[in-house]
């Protein structure tokens, strides 16, 4: 099959991943094989390709927001689930048997696998998964549509859940590019007056054309208070910035696999029970949920497609925030 290829981590600037062609995977029990349609390109798939996020084997396949059609099943898999099209996300899989995953928090696993890190992800033409880490997916959203669904969308609603923002109130959201849109979206829905704190102006235009209350830089003083907060953006200094717009009670929410180190801030700006928690991953819970609630709402993607050579390319966007929405790429 045809792939784009991470045989050693590099800045995304010097197009760290080769277009290869790479034998398909032999099925293990348990496991399906899709013909991928579409890949949506994450932020942790730069951090992956750049080395901040920890391949265990090399070389590897990046992408974990995969759409695609089951065309073959493995061993112990039934066959109804051929023909299929279903959804891959970041879980490749949990041990099941932990005190993590024993209490629905199969997210925090210390067996948990990766895709696009573990094994083989989605910038390819095919893919290989554990049959009970797919997802059926909505027929409202097309195969383009429903990829950025599948991380961004999820680990925005889990950073919203625990941040408390599905009860309402005042939410701020710190960084604004393919989670935040699904999550101001998610967000409104749940009658949260959003308030978006980003530097680029086509990041302001899309979060007020999407209902955002007010948009500005991170340095500015929102319009009034928030009652929590969610930092899409992988930069430490948001959070102090975060909690002195959060008042009393809130919670700060930092959804990224990576942030740089957090800067030194007074007591004051955490006193008065104000708390700043971690996202870590994402339950398939939180999938399925979401992706119910993205049919009721009905969520908008913004996404824009590219041909799968181009992954190097879209990476690079990535990291310059120079997309609005979601990046796709598609087999040809």
């Amino acid at each position: 099959m045809k792939a784009m290829l991470l045989e050693a981590p590099a800045p995304v600037e010097t197009a760290p991943l080769r277009a290869a062609d790479v034998a398909d995977e032999a099925l293990r029990p348990g496991e399906v094989r899709l013909e991928v349609h579409a890949c949506g390109v994450c932020r942790t798939d730069l951090h992956t390709v750049e080395g901040e996020v920890a391949v265990p084997h090399l070389p590897v396949v990046p992408g974990h927001q995969i759409v695609g059609v089951v065309t073959e099943a493995g061993p112990g898999v039934s066959s109804d689930l051929v023909g299929r099209r279903v959804g891959v996300a970041w879980m490749a899989g949990a041990c099941g048997t932990c005190a993590w995953c024993l209490s629905g928090r199969e997210n925090l696993c210390p067996e948990a696998r990766f895709t696009g890190v573990h094994r083989h992800g989605g910038y390819a033409e095919h893919a290989v998964a554990r049959a009970d880490f797919v997802y059926t997916l909505p027929d409202a959203f097309d195969d383009v549509q429903a990829a950025p669904l599948l991380c961004a969308g999820v680990i925005g609603y889990r950073a919203l859940r625990l941040a408390g923002a599905l009860a309402g109130g005042r939410l701020g959201i710190f960084g604004f590019g393919a989670s935040a849109h699904i999550a101001l979206q998610v967000a409104k829905h749940a009658r949260c007056e959003v308030f978006v704190f980003t530097r680029a102006e086509h990041h302001i235009r899309h979060a007020l054309s999407l209902g955002a209350a007010w948009a500005g830089a991170p340095e500015q003083p929102p319009p009034a208070p928030l009652d929590r907060a969610v930092i899409f953006s992988p930069a430490g200094e948001q959070v102090p910035l975060a909690l002195r717009c959060v008042a009393r009670g809130g919670t700060v929410a930092c959804a990224g696999v990576t942030m740089s180190d957090v800067p030194s801030f007074p007591y004051s700006d955490l006193y008065h029970e104000r708390t700043v928690r971690s996202v870590a991953n994402a339950t398939r819970a939180d999938a399925r949920e979401l992706l119910q609630l993205a049919v009721r709402i009905p969520i908008t993607t913004s996404v824009e497609v590219l041909a799968l050579e181009r992954a190097n390319e879209a990476l690079l966007r990535v990291k310059r925030s120079a997309a609005s929405g979601a990046l796709v790429l598609c087999p040809a």
